[in-house]
């Protein structure tokens, strides 16, 4: 306690409730396809990135979570979603979910992936993933993980993007 009744800031941030911060890109190539890795501590695919690290902003954990994962340093676009789970229970923090725009990449041209955490990477059709006649092993449908839905907030985004192509933008 402060000299005027008043709980000292280092006390009163350390009892607030906490959340993890994940961070990852939707990274495309010309033709739509979500860039997606499997991680080989998991068995489900999901988007390049990862937890920050304490104090760092979530662009710049996906940055460094992105050059870390694939070996590329891509510049960090817009937010395309924020999304907030519990997957471990109630006892458990919480993970908010941010996910920016990492851009175009042709032909998984320059992926080198760190080998400790990832076995492969590939191209997948946003609009497919999970819905009936799509590869539902793509994207897990589990709380916390990045599933259809959250795609669909950036359908617009690969949808300006196509347009641009065709209008030569």
């Amino acid at each position: 306690m402060t000299e005027g009744g008043f709980i000292d800031p280092d006390t009163w941030f350390a009892r607030l409730p906490g959340v993890v911060v994940m961070a990852g890109a939707l990274i495309t190539d010309p033709a739509g396809q979500v860039l997606l890795v499997k991680p080989n501590y998991r068995d489900h695919w999901t988007l390049p990135g990862g937890i920050c690290e304490p104090g760092e902003p979530p662009h710049a954990g996906c940055a460094r979570e992105v050059a870390e994962e694939i070996g590329l340093s891509l510049p960090v676009g817009r937010l395309l979603a924020v999304d907030w789970s519990q997957p471990f229970g109630q006892q458990a923090r919480p993970i908010m979910h941010f996910v920016f725009d990492g851009g175009t990449l042709d032909d998984g041209q320059g992926i080198v992936l760190q080998s400790e955490e990832l076995d492969h990477f590939r191209g997948q059709g946003h609009r497919r993933a999970g819905r009936p006649g799509g590869r539902r092993d793509c994207l897990p449908a589990r709380p916390g993980q990045l599933i259809p839905r959250d795609l669909a907030a950036a359908d617009s985004r690969l949808d300006r993007s196509r347009r641009s192509r065709v209008a030569g933008r």
